[in-house]
C-alpha cells in the first residue's frame, strides 16, 4: 500500500534513471498526470538522456517533437514556481554585459530582461539547468533571477536585441574565412570547404529558420555582388538574412552534397532529395538546381510529413461545393481533373481525395513526378524519364495491375491523356491535374492537346479549378465596414444575410510574425459534366459558353467562393482579387 501514493505523484522510474536526472522528477510526474506523456514514454526519454550523457530532459523531448515548446514551458514554470514570460516582456536592448558570448546566449537560449546593482533577471527555457544559471551569475557578478520562456521566442528577441551585425549568421560568417579561401575550379577543395563547420552551420541555420517561419520553399540565388536567400511563406516570397557572396560556391556545394548531387556538374540542372529532422519534425526536402550567370540557383521545397492534413474542411472546401465534389468522387469510373497554376494546391487536393476513397476494397495506384507524400495502402510509382519510365509507359503497365483507382500526377501530353481516357472507359476512376486558369478551361485544354470531343464528354465526370489565398491571422485581424460603392461593386449583399456587412483586414502580431496572415486555404469552383455541358463539348463550344452553362446549373466561381470566405472573415478581398484577377 505504501507504493500507491508514490505512483500518484511520481512515475515509477528506475533508480539508475532517477540518479541521472533527479531534478526532473517533478517535471516527469507532471507530464504523466497532465496526460502529455505515458509513464513508459517518460522512462524511455530518461533512458535516451542517459545514453547521450545529457541530463536536460525537457530540451530532449522538444527536440524529438514529443511535446511542444509551450507545453514544456508551462509545466516547467508550474513545477519550479518560476514565472512564465511572454514575448512582450522582452526588452529591445539587452541589459546583460557585452562581455557575455553571443554564441553562449544563442546556444543556451538565454535573454536578459532587466538588471539592478544586486541582481539580473533572465529568461531561460529550463529553470532547472543549474550549470547555465551558475555560469550567468559568474559572468554578471550578480545574483541571477530566472524566468521561463519559449526557445523560439527567446531566439527571435535575441535577434532584435543584438541587431543584424551580431546575429548568429554574422557570427558564423566571421569564422568562414576570406575571399581567397574559395577556389571554385578545385572540386576537391570545394568538397572539403562544404564539409567544414561554418558552412554546415550556415546551411543548417537557413533550413532551421525556414521551418520556424513555416516556409514552403527556400530560394538560394547568386548574383554578382550578393547571395540572396528568400523564403516563400504562405505563397509570398520574403527575403531573409543571407550568407556573404564569397560563400556562394561553398553553400551551394553543401546543399548539393546533402541532396547527393554531383558538385562537379555546374552546367546542367539537377534534382535531388534530402531527408532531414529539424526541431523534432521529419522533413522531406526536394532540391532543384539550375545554372545562372553568377552560379547555381537552388530552390528547396519543404514537405512536412507530419503537419499535412488530408482533410477537405481544413483545406477550405465547404458547403455545396464540397458535397458536389464528394458526389463526383463516389462515381465508380470516369476522369476527375483538378486545374490551376503551379503552387495552387492541386497535389494536396489530389492526395486528400485519394485519402478519402482509400478503403480496403479498392486498389489505388499512382504515377507521380515526384512522389510528394507517402500514403499508406496506396501503390505509388515515381517516374524516371532517364530510363524510359514516363507517365505513359507506367500507365500501360498499371492497367495490367488490376487497379480500381489510378492517379496521374499531371496530364502533360496527348499520349498520357489517351491512356487515361482508355482507363476510364474500361471501368477505372482516374484522377489527374491540368495547368489551366479555370475549370471550364480544362475542356478546351484537352481539345487543344488533340483529344476527341466525344471521348472528353463520355469520360470526364468533373473538373475542379482552385487557387490558394492567405488566411487572416485570427489573433489580430481587424473588422471594418466597407464603403457603400465598394460593397455594391463586389455585390457583398449576395454573400451575407446580415444587414451590416463587415470585411476584415490584416494587422500583424507575434503569432503571424507581423504579416497579418497565417496559413492558406483553397478557393474552388467545380464544373460537373452534365448532359447540357456534354452537348456543348461535342460542338467544340468555347470555354466561356461552357462556364455560362455551368453557372446556370449551380456552379460557384472561384471569385464568388473567395468573396464568401472574405465576408466570413477567413481572408481579405485583396487576397481574392490577387489570385483570381487572371481567371
Amino acid at each position: 500500500m505504501a507504493a500507491e501514493p508514490q505512483a500518484q505523484t511520481d512515475p515509477e522510474i528506475p533508480e539508475d534513471v532517477v540518479a541521472h536526472s533527479p531534478r526532473y522528477a517533478d517535471f516527469a510526474a507532471a507530464l504523466v498526470s497532465k496526460g502529455k506523456m505515458r509513464e513508459s514514454e517518460v522512462i524511455r526519454a530518461h533512458r535516451l538522456a542517459l545514453q547521450t550523457d545529457d541530463p536536460r530532459i525537457p530540451a530532449l523531448l522538444v527536440k524529438l517533437g514529443i511535446i511542444s515548446e509551450r507545453d514544456t514551458a508551462e509545466i516547467l514554470a508550474d513545477v519550479s514556481g518560476v514565472v512564465l514570460v511572454t514575448p512582450e516582456d522582452y526588452p529591445e536592448t539587452s541589459p546583460l554585459p557585452e562581455t557575455i558570448s553571443i554564441r553562449f546566449l544563442k546556444e543556451n537560449h538565454i535573454i536578459g530582461l532587466s538588471a539592478s546593482d544586486e541582481e539580473v533577471v533572465i529568461a531561460v527555457t529550463d529553470p532547472f539547468d543549474q550549470e547555465v544559471l551558475d555560469a550567468m551569475a559568474l559572468a554578471c557578478h550578480k545574483r541571477v533571477c530566472p524566468r521561463v520562456g519559449l526557445g523560439t521566442d527567446i531566439d527571435r528577441a535575441l535577434e532584435t536585441q543584438l541587431g543584424p551585425g551580431k546575429s548568429l549568421m554574422g557570427e558564423i560568417v566571421d569564422r568562414f574565412g576570406s575571399d581567397e579561401d574559395v577556389n571554385e575550379a578545385d572540386v576537391e577543395h570545394l568538397k572539403d570547404l562544404a564539409s567544414e563547420a561554418p558552412v554546415i552551420r550556415m546551411v543548417n541555420l537557413i533550413m532551421q529558420r525556414a521551418v520556424e517561419m513555416r516556409a514552403s520553399d527556400i530560394h538560394v540565388e547568386p548574383f554578382e555582388q550578393s547571395l540572396k536567400v528568400r523564403f516563400r511563406i504562405d505563397g509570398v516570397l520574403r527575403e531573409v538574412e543571407s550568407p556573404p557572396v564569397r560563400s556562394t560556391a561553398a553553400v551551394v556545394s553543401r546543399i548539393k552534397i546533402m541532396a547527393k548531387l554531383n558538385i562537379a556538374e555546374r552546367r546542367l540542372p539537377q534534382d535531388g532529395r534530402i531527408k532531414l529532422q529539424v526541431q523534432g519534425k521529419e522533413l522531406d526536402l526536394r532540391v532543384s538546381t539550375v545554372p545562372t550567370m553568377y552560379g547555381e540557383s537552388v530552390v528547396i521545397r519543404l514537405l512536412h510529413k507530419e503537419s499535412i492534413k488530408f482533410d477537405f474542411n481544413s483545406l477550405g472546401f465547404e458547403g455545396d461545393s464540397l458535397e458536389r465534389f464528394l458526389g463526383v468522387l463516389e462515381q465508380p469510373h470516369g476522369i476527375i481533373l483538378i486545374t490551376g497554376p503551379t503552387g495552387s494546391g492541386k497535389s494536396t487536393s489530389l492526395y486528400t481525395a485519394l485519402h478519402k476513397i482509400n478503403t480496403p476494397d479498392r486498389k489505388i495506384i499512382t504515377v507521380e513526378d515526384p512522389v510528394e507524400y507517402q500514403l499508406d495502402g496506396v501503390n505509388q510509382i515515381q517516374t524516371k524519364p532517364q530510363i524510359g519510365l514516363t507517365f505513359a509507359s507506367a500507365l500501360r503497365s498499371i492497367v495490367r495491375q488490376d487497379p480500381d483507382v489510378i492517379m496521374i500526377g499531371e496530364m502533360r501530353d496527348i499520349e498520357t491523356a489517351r491512356i487515361a481516357v482508355q482507363s476510364a472507359l474500361t471501368g477505372h476512376l482516374v484522377l489527374s491535374t491540368l495547368h489551366t486558369n479555370d475549370a471550364a478551361g480544362g475542356v478546351t485544354r484537352l481539345l487543344d492537346m488533340g483529344l476527341e470531343d466525344y471521348l472528353i464528354s463520355s469520360t470526364v465526370n468533373g473538373i475542379l479549378g482552385q487557387r490558394l489565398v492567405r488566411k487572416l491571422c485570427p489573433h489580430c485581424r481587424e473588422s471594418y465596414e466597407p464603403l457603400p460603392e465598394v460593397a455594391a461593386e463586389l455585390k457583398l449583399w449576395n454573400f451575407s444575410k446580415e444587414r451590416d456587412i463587415l470585411l476584415y483586414r490584416p494587422k500583424g502580431c507575434e503569432a503571424c510574425d507581423g504579416t497579418g496572415y497565417r496559413g492558406r486555404l483553397a478557393i474552388t469552383e467545380l464544373l460537373v459534366m452534365t448532359d447540357d455541358i456534354r452537348r456543348l463539348v461535342m460542338t467544340n463550344a468555347p470555354a466561356r459558353k461552357i462556364e455560362e452553362q455551368a453557372l446556370l446549373e449551380g456552379m460557384q466561381t472561384m471569385y464568388d467562393d473567395g468573396i464568401h470566405k472574405a465576408v466570413a472573415g477567413m481572408t481579405t478581398v485583396e487576397e481574392v482579387l490577387r489570385v483570381t484577377s487572371d481567371a
